[in-house]
């Protein structure tokens, strides 16, 4: 069980902050449930989640796994997915945003960056899916990685830059 003040990933939402464990009084909730209410870091609002809810929850990445994964950055692979079936193309989008793993979301990040590349050299412009994932991967990978390493999420690309160009 999670604790007040722990970060931790929700499922789509990204990083949020645990602010308290037990019954919650709204209207349709168990009352002798214990809840989690979580507030995302990156916008307002409040979440109540059963503890027991087998809703996707982990706790954010250290700092040394941050570092250690920005480092492993080359290593991870950005192989492009090519499908003209927009249907297949979310699922396969989908499934590695499902995983939470920071891994897959730079995996995503880059085979989407990769395409957009070999796009623009073809003179065509970049799918709205292909944008509108990697968009999703960044905010929720940059924002975890921005926690674990202390600094701002806008800060992360060029904290990636400098350990990789370092």
């Amino acid at each position: 069980m999670y604790q007040p003040g722990e970060l931790i990933i929700y499922n789509g939402e990204g990083v949020c902050r645990v602010d308290c464990v037990g019954p919650v009084d709204l209207s349709g909730a168990n009352k002798n449930k214990l809840y989690y209410t979580l507030q995302p870091v990156y916008r307002e609002g409040k979440i109540y989640i059963p503890v027991d809810s087998p809703v996707f929850m982990r706790p954010v990445i250290t700092k040394a796994e941050a570092e250690t994964l920005i480092r492993r950055l080359p290593e991870i692979p950005g192989e492009i997915y090519e499908n003209r079936n927009l249907r297949m193309l979310n699922e396969h989008y989908q499934e590695l945003m499902q995983t939470h793993d920071c891994e897959d979301m730079f995996q995503l990040i880059k085979a989407v960056y990769a395409k957009q590349r070999e796009m623009q050299a073809q003179g065509r412009k970049p799918g709205l899916v292909d944008e509108r994932y990697m968009k999703r991967a960044e905010d929720i990978l940059y924002g975890e990685l921005a926690i674990a390493l202390d600094i701002q999420k806008s800060s992360v690309p060029d904290y990636i830059s400098s350990v990789l160009d370092g």
